[in-house]
């Protein structure tokens, strides 16, 4: 296998021009896509395997950044899919052959009984620390099995429907059905982000 789009330094140079620094969070995320990517024998990632791979994230963070600019995947383009979990952690699928590995942070250094604050997270650095730790001591790799339905696939919608509630549109299956009616999640679940003024 050809590594040379996968080499460390150039994919940390990648990240850090996507996300303006070079922190913990992205030394993670360049490192687990080297070792997803490597496991399920994507060699090319922004050339000739673009299309062969999906990427689900595990947290909204910088780790996130750092996967985009190596593997190419967006979520505009229906290849990252974000389940902000808080986990450090990213699941990589190559639809070519089906092999798909989750890569997630086990920093063996840090006390699993403690709780962490913001504080004693900034009083190490930890960018250069996890750039130089060996993978094994750092990272669990496991091979899984992900189900894709035809509605997560890249492309145009397979579906538009309107919520008879909100009258928005909803792509994808996303819909809820009661009732006899068609809604939006938070019109089903009577939640939303944000609350109209006035």
């Amino acid at each position: 296998m050809n590594t040379d789009h996968l080499d460390l330094q150039q994919c940390l140079q990648k990240a850090l021009l996507f996300h303006g620094d070079l922190c913990a969070g992205i030394t993670l995320g360049t490192r687990m896509s080297i070792l997803g990517l490597t496991a399920i024998g994507i060699e090319d990632p922004l050339g000739k395997d673009r299309k062969n791979l999906i990427v689900f994230v595990e947290t909204d963070r910088c780790a996130t950044d750092a996967i985009l600019a190596v593997t190419g995947c967006h979520p505009g383009k229906r290849t990252m899919k974000i389940l902000d979990y808080g986990k450090m952690a990213a699941t990589f699928i190559n639809l070519a052959t089906g092999k798909a590995v989750r890569v997630a942070t086990k920093d063996k250094t840090m006390d699993p009984d403690n709780e962490y604050t913001r504080e004693m997270i900034e009083a190490e650095p930890h960018s250069e620390k996890y750039a130089m730790m060996p993978a094994e001591d750092l990272f669990e790799i496991a091979e899984v099995d992900v189900e894709l339905r035809p509605e997560d696939m890249p492309g145009k919608p397979l579906t538009i429907v309107t919520c008879s509630a909100c009258g928005e549109r909803i792509m994808d299956m996303r819909e809820i059905r009661q009732g006899g009616r068609i809604l939006c999640r938070p019109c089903a679940e009577g939640t939303t982000y944000w609350r109209k003024k006035g």
